[in-house]
């Protein structure tokens, strides 16, 4: 009998509070057999509270088993459903009903809110001094006043319950960040809620079971409120209030009695407020408790709220309420001490062993008043003195507690979070033993869903260093790094989604992130380098609006075009598919501004998809002396606030601010016209998807003229395009060259690689490409050369000088051991982790969300043996091959309802076995002329072995 597990609705198991209100259900199957496919399903779906049925699908046949559009009847507003599904497989056998699984909507429209927005009595958030660049991102600034820093806000209000609750669900968003507390306890386990989006148009509600938190009698239900992203001080150059300057709530109470009526306790005029323990609290600054304040019984019935003030009626109105989309933000982890130093400077300081995101949880026991501050760094400096490796104002990351002085206590901050591995103590009282601390991990809660190891234990410390650095930069969006910046920089994502979606499940975290994006983008099509955006990062352009720069902006065509190859939903097209569109045609526009500037054509027009307007050159027989060159200018982007391919290793061998803006001037002509080209084929394939034929052809076609335009500008006959491997590597990847150029292009790339020692010298966005680019072209042994590479730049010179994440520069620490002020989780250059699953591991997509796979893993590549497994939405995929010598073992697992090409590297000639019998050759579909053997299987776990001859390799 068959087994359906993993039952999900918009990709949840058991969602609460979900807002649309045509959910999509998926769901996984176990057979215990071969060849499994699914042929039909039916779905049911009931009311959860008086049983009528919803929906019922019928038998659809089908082999669909994800994204299954909900088509019953209309859902309400906090309607609690049930839902079954039953299958049949391929001989119409049927698998039997699941067992029921639920959920929950929360409130789909404006009036449901019943609630009022809420401030409490507070002082305005103070206004950071006017910005120095210089300052700023040379030295560190250390806040000098933290005085000017506000406490954190308390709410309460008391009310009666003197019937049997049924159900009761609480309803909160906040300006700032806040906590849900009823009667003494904190509601739910989330962290930093309601997260960070672009405020004025989205802005997440939460919901909350309350139900078993609630008593008969008088109950109280709390909220502390804390500046967060909101109100705090974010970004570069740390200024605060970006979206607003004062703290405030919405929360809804709803409870459901056993007679059948109902009550709403919003938050209104009757709540009051005051400020308690926590003296003030900053994402990146810290937080500080006077622990003498603390009254846990502030949210309980009983307490007197004496002094406390009423709160004041705002209106924000809901529109732009939106229902929690996607994993929150919660504790992944707990990390123990691995050890208690002391310094050669005589500093006490915590080692975790491992760079995180969170913060710490210290025990301590000493008198009143005691003040210990906790300070948090990445790295120890060369002699092994604590380092604050973060340059820059507001970047303190430092908490202080000031004890109770009741014995034991326990210190751990609320509202902040710090990018670390050492913990500088300070003012401990006693001995300091690592068992009294503990490092407490935050991430948006996402599964993991691939795992990779291999026989060279460097490369395992790699990929773990990737997962960690994943982990580090996914809270609530993907930061390019958790403790300077923590900015939701849009190239290191692009760069970085495809390695993203192999290690965890990013389908919710990434599409919500994609809705950002759509609200940020600017009326003439371009995406600001940061999403959100955060409004002081105008300060870079003088006030001006942001570039859209080519790599970063490109994000909004490529993040939904990798979700949909990873997880086969159309829908992440439709909902991109304009914002795409416009992307696109921005470019387009940034082209013919320039062309209109250098000749003063006036008349100039390109046309675009959505017109007939003729076309017309620019100046090509007025001024210039070469009309083929004039001609293949509207297709070429030169100018512009583009970075090129940022930080190039040999450039930035200085880290300098200077040198790293020189990245850009000496690349960015050709990065920019290659992506306008990479993204224009990616608007053509999504057009093509979605049955937008006139799209697809005319993009296609925009795709095939902007390459053209850029092989005869930029490449000689000899090859050359300039100094930097970046540029040849991008313009390979994406196609850019003649054919009649390509070997020669490919050859002055090798030749660039073997003059640099062997090693990379690639920037951010062309070093995704880098290895792929040298195996797809017959230098795959030099693609490992890179890979084994341990002299700096290279992955493994990270390993080798103790990195536990990926760094923002190759040569953050020195081959003689000096540590450098920089980040030390970055996650973009641990985009190798796609190419080890792809390349190494052999597991890639054959057709979109894995229905159809290929498993074609490398042997040859130094390994002795690679074991690998990705979660699809199918089920699990495995990847497991040892060399022996010439004997080849291969283990793969192809999960139910999908169907594999699995290639076995230099089988042919050879007796392959499967699980000990020799295998059917009726599944071979090829024979490669390097000696691969392709077969087609379905579902299944297989075991091959073969002795591979000797003349083939």
């Amino acid at each position: 009998m068959y087994k359906i597990r993993e039952m999900t609705v918009d990709m949840l198991e058991n969602a609460v509070g979900i807002d649309n209100p045509a959910p999509r259900f998926g769901w996984k199957m176990e057979s215990g057999k071969r060849d499994f496919m699914q042929s039909a399903y039916q779905v049911r779906v009931w009311d959860g509270m008086d049983g009528r049925l919803l929906w019922d699908a019928g038998k659809v046949e089908s082999d669909a088993s994800s994204f299954i559009l909900y088509k019953g009847v209309e859902l309400q507003s906090r309607q609690l459903c049930e839902w079954e599904v039953r299958i049949w497989d391929a001989q119409e056998t049927c698998s039997g009903w699941s067992g029921r699984a639920s959920f929950e909507m929360g409130l789909l429209h404006t009036k449901d809110w019943k609630a009022k927005w809420i401030e409490p009595v507070q002082r305005v958030v103070q206004a950071e001094p006017a910005f120095d660049m210089q300052n700023q991102l040379e030295t560190h600034e250390e806040t000098s006043s933290y005085g000017r820093l506000n406490p954190c806000l308390y709410c309460r209000k008391g009310f009666m319950l003197g019937k049997k609750v049924k159900r009761a669900r609480a309803y909160v968003t906040a300006h700032g960040i806040y906590e849900l507390w009823i009667n003494g306890k904190k509601a739910g386990d989330l962290e930093l809620a309601p997260g960070f989006t672009t405020y004025r148009d989205f802005l997440q509600y939460q919901t909350y079971d309350i139900t078993n938190l609630l008593q008969s009698g008088e109950n109280v239900v709390g909220v502390i409120l804390a500046d967060g992203w909101y109100a705090g001080r974010i970004g570069m150059i740390g200024d605060s209030a970006q979206f607003g300057d004062k703290l405030g709530v919405l929360l809804q109470v709803e409870v459901d009695y056993e007679d059948g009526s109902h009550d709403v306790i919003g938050s209104d005029a009757s709540f009051v407020s005051s400020t308690r323990d926590i003296l003030y609290s900053d994402l990146y600054i810290g937080e500080k408790q006077d622990l003498r304040l603390r009254d846990d019984k502030w949210c309980m019935s009983g307490f007197q709220a004496e002094g406390w003030k009423p709160v004041e009626l705002v209106e924000y109105g809901y529109e732009n309420l939106a229902a929690q989309a996607g994993e929150p933000i919660r504790v992944v982890d707990e990390l123990e001490a691995v050890r208690v130093i002391r310094t050669p400077k005589g500093e006490t300081v915590i080692d975790f062993g491992q760079v995180v995101a969170g913060r710490i949880r210290l025990e301590a026991e000493g008198l009143a008043g005691t003040a210990i501050t906790l300070e948090h760094g990445e790295v120890l400096d060369k002699d092994g003195n604590f380092l604050n490796n973060i340059i820059g104002r507001n970047k303190d990351q430092k908490d202080v507690f000031l004890l109770r002085g009741e014995g034991k206590e326990t210190l751990e901050p609320r509202f902040t979070f710090h990018g670390f591995r050492y913990v500088k103590v300070t003012g401990y009282p006693g001995n300091l033993q690592k068992e009294a601390a503990k490092a407490v991990v935050l991430s948006s809660d996402m599964k993991k869903t691939g795992e990779f190891t291999c026989s060279d234990e460097r490369v395992n410390r790699l990929q773990k260093n990737i997962f960690h650095s994943q982990q580090g930069n996914m809270i609530s969006i993907p930061t390019d790094c958790p403790q300077r910046e923590r900015a939701g920089w849009t190239g290191d994502i692009q760069i970085f989604a495809p390695t993203a979606c192999y290690n965890m499940g990013m389908y919710l975290f990434l599409r919500r992130w994609l809705r950002n994006a759509r609200a940020e983008q600017y009326e003439n099509g371009g995406i600001p380098n940061i999403i959100p955006f955060i409004p002081s990062y105008n300060s870079f352009g003088n006030g001006e609006q942001m570039a859209a720069s080519a790599g970063w902006g490109d994000a909004i065509t490529i993040v939904p075009w990798v979700l949909y190859q990873k997880y086969g939903d159309e829908e992440v097209l439709r909902e991109n598919y304009q914002a795409m569109k416009k992307w696109v045609e921005y470019i387009r526009d940034c082209i013919k501004r320039e062309c209109e500037a250098e000749c003063g054509a006036g008349e100039y027009n390109v046309r675009g998809c959505d017109t007939n307007a003729t076309e017309v050159e620019c100046g090509a027989e007025t001024t210039s002396e070469n009309p083929e060159a004039a001609k293949r200018r509207k297709y070429l982007w030169k100018k512009g606030q583009n970075l090129g391919d940022w930080l190039i290793p040999s450039v930035v061998a200085d880290a300098s601010v200077e040198n790293m803006l020189k990245c850009s001037y000496l690349t960015q002509e050709c990065i920019s016209t290659c992506f306008y080209a990479y993204s224009a084929s990616i608007l053509s394939k999504a057009a093509k998807v979605l049955g937008e034929d006139k799209d697809e052809a005319c993009y296609f076609e925009l795709a095939g003229k902007v390459r053209k335009a850029f092989s005869d500008e930029y490449v000689k006959e000899d090859g050359n395009l300039g100094d930097y491997q970046g540029v040849y590597v991008i313009a390979l990847q994406f196609d850019m060259i003649a054919p009649e150029k390509r070997k020669q292009v490919l050859e002055r790339l090798v030749r660039l690689i073997y003059d640099n020692g062997c090693r990379l010298d690639t920037g951010f966005v062309s070093t995704p490409f880098l290895l792929d680019v040298l195996c797809e072209n017959g230098y795959q042994e030099l693609a490992y050369k890179l890979l084994f590479q341990n002299r700096c730049p290279s992955w493994l010179y990270e390993v080798e000088h103790g990195a536990t994440t990926i760094w923002e520069n190759w040569n953050a620490v020195g081959a003689d051991g000096t540590t450098f002020p920089t980040s030390y989780n970055h996650y973009a250059f641990g985009c190798v982790g796609d190419w080890m699953y792809r390349y190494l591991a052999g597991i890639s997509e054959m057709s979109p969300g894995y229905k159809k796979i290929r498993i074609a893993p490398h042997v040859d590549c130094g390994l002795s043996q690679v074991k690998a497994s990705y979660q699809s939405v199918y089920g699990l995929i495995q990847s497991e091959w040892e060399l022996d010598g010439k004997k080849v073992c291969f283990r793969v697992n192809v999960p139910e309802n999908t169907t594999a090409q699995i290639v076995l590297p230099g089988a042919a000639g050879c007796q392959v076995t499967e699980s000990g019998e020799e295998f059917r050759q009726s599944l071979i579909l090829t024979q490669g002329a390097c000696g691969d053997v392709t077969y087609e299987i379905g579902s299944g776990t297989y075991e091959f072995c073969y002795q591979r001859d000797s003349g083939i390799s």
